[in-house]
């Protein structure tokens, strides 16, 4: 194993102890490490993300099902405008995409360039979302939780759609825009809204990366069930330390981290 593919896997479980210790954003890493560090093309490291964010997510989620903190009613609202959103994007979509986009003043936006910078916008919002933090505003929807649910149908479906469509696109999670739009459109708990976004993100996740299978990709399984295992692993070891580290804390800094990172993916990728 050479230094590059150590880096790799140790990147695996700090991608799965952040995503314990703060609850989110961790597998916005996931697509940086694959490409930059281990030299693996766009298309298939946002491939690779569908499976070892839906897996990390999943592990996540049971653990928040057995507190009593997931909305299956919700779930089911939301997942399934997703999953057909993301599924479909990965069969048909992503193959579909030419492999030239357009021209910009000689600069030529390839679809390896295209994933990439949209990616590096995404990372970018999230980033804002982890930096700015919406506790007052979510705390007040989510207080005004009726005893009995009303769904917003439309805007869930169209929410459901557009981060099934991103995720499939780029491979991340999207949980920076699943939770508030539980909190304000179900009108679900903060704690309930995480843990049913965690379960969300995974079924659309996995579901995604099928389409993959089903549309011919090649996919090393031991590489990635090796890295997978080793972000799971990073999860629990993440959730212990959130007993001891407020993890709340940390998410500002992190939210610099992935806008510097963000930042200058997009230079390399258009500038470089």
């Amino acid at each position: 194993m050479t230094l590059i593919e150590i880096i790799g896997f140790l990147s695996a479980a700090i991608i799965g102890i952040s995503l314990g210790l703060i609850g989110g954003g961790g597998s916005i890493l996931t697509v940086p490490v694959l490409v930059y560090l281990l030299g693996i093309s766009p298309v298939t490291a946002t491939a690779y993300s569908l499976f070892i964010v839906g897996f990390s997510s999943l592990v996540g989620g049971l653990s928040y099902a057995k507190k009593g903190l997931v909305n299956y009613k919700t779930g089911i609202v939301f997942t399934i405008p997703a999953f057909i959103s993301v599924y479909l994007t990965r069969l048909l979509l992503v193959p579909a995409l030419p492999d030239t986009w357009f021209t910009v003043g000689g600069l030529e936006i390839t679809k390896s360039i295209g994933i990439m910078v949209i990616f590096a916008l995404l990372m970018i919002g999230a980033s804002y979302s982890m930096i700015k933090s919406n506790k007052k505003k979510l705390k007040e929807a989510a207080d005004e939780a009726d005893s009995v649910q009303k769904f917003n149908y439309p805007l869930i479906i169209i929410e459901g759609i557009v981060v099934g469509a991103l995720t499939g696109l780029v491979g991340a999670g999207g949980g920076f825009l699943i939770i508030p739009a539980l909190v304000i459109l179900a009108k679900l708990p903060m704690k309930e809204a995480v843990g049913t976004s965690l379960l969300i993100i995974a079924a659309k996740s996995l579901i995604g990366f099928i389409g993959d299978i089903q549309s011919g990709g090649d996919i090393d399984w031991m590489f990635l069930t090796i890295f997978t295992v080793i972000a799971g692993a990073g999860i629990f070891i993440g959730t212990y330390l959130s007993n001891m580290i407020d993890g709340q804390k940390l998410k500002k800094g992190f939210g610099w981290f992935v806008l510097i990172m963000g930042s200058a993916m997009i230079y390399k990728e258009l500038f470089m």
